[in-house]
């Protein structure tokens, strides 16, 4: 097992440096398989390895039943529990002797999986997974195990403020609507979780015909097509119809929602703010990026050099755009003492103002767009990144030249554009904003900021 580890770290970082260069994302091979998967194929031999990505549309947490939160992970995480022919140890073995890696997860929208080995491999690797997806044993005893670690980790999450308040913005924000779901999981549902939710939940959502795959290394065409046809081309396609299930917009609040969550141990105040973002395919996707990276979405930003840098409040300051088909979200988030949450949270909105009111300079905008055209060959230099990208352009209708168009916009982006995008999307009238800290040190600090909604850190749920 070492010797793997050891040749594939070996190969790895060599040929980091011989695509580094490549700043633009090859167009890839599209692949119909009988069963209806999609996969799209690059061959990369640089390096005698191969890695694959897999999205399995609908079978993400905002899909899963009302009051069942964490299902679709908690579906994803049992496929290398063991299938009908393997157990999870077997699992692990021949994975630790191939040194190879095999995941499965799930997001919002839609589960994913993936793997990486050296090229000899691909076969057995794929055979594994397609296993795991078609078989999976979730066998009674392997579910308790995961079950306690899932109400272990709900524990240690409460115990954390910065993992906790994350999951209580998540509610705070999305409400009722899907993407409200808590993927790890909440009090109440882990105690509503069964074997046959579970076992539903799989045989509705996970299928090769809402499936698209990315497989991107040293494997050439035809020796791919026999073994994706030999593994996951054996995915049994169900006979009913897929489900079409389409999700509503997210929501845009009004006016201002602020929830206080009582950490009564807690020696420092956790802040996470948030308003309406944009959609993956939005146009303002561009500009966007350049003014949060100038706003908050680098070490040397406005907001972490304000609150770090030069005001010693905190360790770390950040804001960031996550986006998704129907909509997206901006948030910014930090953390200090607890006497120092009103002043950090008073800068923050100041700085939101500045931003929205005048805008960055030339010189600014100029740093930017440098910084991310000289961050981007980095994001598609592995053939793992190249299959992940190929994956999302695909899902959210981007096309293969997105990445070209992209950096021309970037170079192209007019202050006046960023400093609209600035007013558009950065939070004034309408947010919601949560704290965790000791509510009995910063009530009145807070209560200038407006009225509280009020959590106890020990009830259940968020």
């Amino acid at each position: 097992m070492r010797r793997f580890l050891t040749i594939m770290t070996t190969l790895l970082l060599a040929g980091s440096v011989a695509v580094a260069s490549a700043e633009r994302l090859p167009r890839p091979e599209k692949i119909t398989l009988d069963n209806g998967l999609v996969v799209y194929y690059y061959q990369n031999s640089e390096l005698p390895l191969v890695s694959f990505r897999l999205l399995i549309k609908g079978a993400g947490s905002a899909f899963e039943p009302e009051g069942l939160d964490g299902l679709a992970n908690f579906t994803a995480d049992m496929l290398l529990k063991g299938t009908r022919t393997m157990t999870a140890e077997q699992i692990s073995e021949a994975l630790d002797f191939m040194g190879a890696r095999l995941s499965f997860t799930s997001t919002e929208e839609y589960a994913t999986g993936g793997g990486d080995c050296l090229s000899q491999f691909l076969p057995r690797l794929l055979q594994i997974a397609a296993d795991c997806l078609s078989s999976p044993a979730f066998k009674e005893d392997e579910y308790k195990k995961e079950l306690s670690r899932k109400t272990d980790s709900l524990k240690a999450v409460k115990d954390n403020p910065g993992q906790a308040l994350r999951q209580y913005f998540k509610k705070a924000y999305f409400g009722k609507h899907p993407f409200g779901h808590i993927s790890l999981g909440t009090d109440s549902s882990l105690g509503k979780m069964s074997l046959p939710e579970l076992k539903k939940f799989h045989s509705v959502r996970y299928r090769p015909d809402t499936a698209m795959m990315a497989v991107v290394g040293d494997i050439k065409r035809a020796e791919l097509i026999k073994i994706l046809k030999e593994t996951v081309g054996q995915w049994p396609k169900p006979k009913t119809p897929a489900s079409v299930t389409s999700l509503p917009p997210l929501p845009s609040p009004a006016g201002l929602k602020l929830v206080l969550v009582d950490k009564p141990d807690a020696t420092q105040a956790y802040f996470a703010l948030g308003s309406p973002g944009f959609a993956q395919n939005d146009r303002m996707a561009v500009v966007a990026s350049i003014m949060n990276t100038l706003w908050g979405g680098r070490f040397t930003s406005w907001l972490n050099t304000e609150l770090r840098i030069k005001r010693g409040l905190t360790y770390g300051a950040s804001s960031g755009f996550q986006s998704w088909q129907t909509g997206g979200l901006f948030m910014a988030s930090s953390y200090t003492r607890n006497e120092k949450i009103g002043e950090m949270l008073d800068i923050t909105f100041d700085l939101l103002k500045k931003a929205r009111s005048q805008g960055f300079s030339p010189e600014e905008i100029e740093s930017a767009k440098n910084y991310i055209v000289g961050q981007f060959p980095q994001s598609l230099e592995t053939n793992s990144s190249k299959a992940s990208a190929y994956l999302r352009l695909i899902y959210y209708g981007l096309g293969f030249d997105y990445y070209d168009r992209y950096l021309g916009e970037i170079e192209a982006a007019r202050p006046e554009a960023i400093k609209q995008a600035a007013i558009k999307l950065l939070p004034e009238k309408n947010y919601t904003l949560v704290v965790v800290g000791k509510a009995s040190e910063i009530k009145k600090i807070l209560d200038k900021f407006g009225r509280w909604e009020e959590k106890k850190i020990t009830d259940p749920d968020f």
